[in-house]
């Protein structure tokens, strides 16, 4: 039986309500800008054992993003494990041992995605895959259905796609050369996949790593390794987040600065190179620095990481902006060169604010 309320009795409580409300003991929903502000950037490291096992570049890399004032990110996986020195969010998709054709085959990242809905993909994957030997089309085929599937569950998905780091196992002599051979594949596949919308963008992971001295068994980083990944990432990942605002120490003020350049390996068509930027000033810090390259004929920047890039100037990274009096940092960069493998010769030179 339904029952029946006297109408005086319901004008009462609704009294009471609106009292209540005004009183704020009764919360009224959020309003739909305060839940977008406190949603923060998901950010998938996506791989098999070189992201995950332990896979200490993310940590060095969310190291770098929070001193750079990128506090609303969250790293998202369904694996976490805290094995790394650098405390960090642990949060990661790399699954050791995985292959990126069987992960596509089995439709394994679909239940990954609802799990943890990702904005961002940082992708790392197919080590596995070079190192078995199979194909770089069925390799590329496989990141074609893995990034329709992000597509799948957020049409707006950001992916950065890495060229792999060199492996030189002892098992597989043929494994640097199959490397190289897929790398070369990769930029052409990305640039016929991206759209406006959800854009592929290739993060050059080869070119300077060194399995010599950057991994422990010829496939693995070490430290050095994780560091030099982590780098790489970085000024791509940042270019598509929002910084806040990083402490800084000191009071910055007007200085000068220098920049002087360091070529740090030289080979045909190309070179890594290195500039440390040094406040001048032997009393006041600087809260930003902007360092000019003068290249030669012929040279071309293609990527640069501890500094973010427009035309010929590299900007610091925010989280490396301010310097004290006297003090340094640097920045990486990538050239390309029509010229013969030989020492380049740039010039720099530096303003400070």
């Amino acid at each position: 039986m339904r029952s029946r309320r006297h109408p005086l009795h319901a004008a009462f409580l609704a009294a009471l309500f609106v009292l209540a409300a005004g009183l704020g003991l009764v919360g009224a929903p959020p309003t739909a800008a305060a839940a977008t502000a406190a949603a923060p950037v998901r950010i998938m490291p996506l791989g098999d054992s070189i992201t995950g096992s332990p896979g200490c570049w993310r940590s060095m890399l969310w190291d770098q993003l929070q001193k750079a004032g990128y506090a609303d990110i969250d790293f998202v996986g369904t694996l976490n494990a805290q094995s790394c020195a650098l405390t960090h969010d642990a949060d990661n998709e790399g699954h050791g041992g995985f292959l990126a054709t069987t992960t596509a085959d089995q439709n394994l990242l679909p239940g990954w995605l609802a799990t943890t809905a990702p904005d961002i993909v940082v992708m790392h994957f197919g080590t596995n895959d070079v190192w078995s030997s199979i194909a770089p089309d069925t390799i590329l085929a496989a990141y074609t259905k893995l990034v329709g599937q992000m597509r799948a569950a957020n049409p707006a998905m950001k992916v950065l796609v890495a060229q792999l780091i060199p492996i030189n196992p002892s098992s597989c002599a043929e494994c640097a050369a199959r490397t190289v051979a897929f790398n070369a594949r990769i930029p052409a596949w990305a640039a016929g996949i991206t759209t406006a919308q959800s854009p592929v963008t290739v993060v050059d992971q080869w070119t300077g790593f060194d399995t010599a001295t950057d991994t422990y068994d010829g496939v693995h980083p070490n430290a050095a390794g994780d560091a030099k990944m982590a780098a790489r990432w970085f000024p791509a990942l940042s270019a598509l987040l929002t910084p806040g605002v990083p402490e800084e120490p000191g009071e910055p003020g007007n200085g000068g600065c220098s920049a002087v350049f360091r070529a740090v390996s030289a080979w045909q068509g190309g070179y890594q190179g290195e500039v440390t930027v040094t406040n001048t000033s032997a009393t006041a810090a600087t809260s930003a620095w902007a360092v000019t390259l003068q290249l030669p004929a012929g040279n071309r920047l293609t990527q640069v990481w501890n500094g973010a890039l427009t035309g010929a100037t590299v900007r610091d990274a925010g989280w490396n902006g301010t310097l004290a009096a006297g003090a340094s940092t640097t920045f990486g960069f990538l050239a390309s060169t029509s010229d013969a493998a030989g020492a380049p010769s740039p010039t720099a030179s530096c303003t400070a604010s």
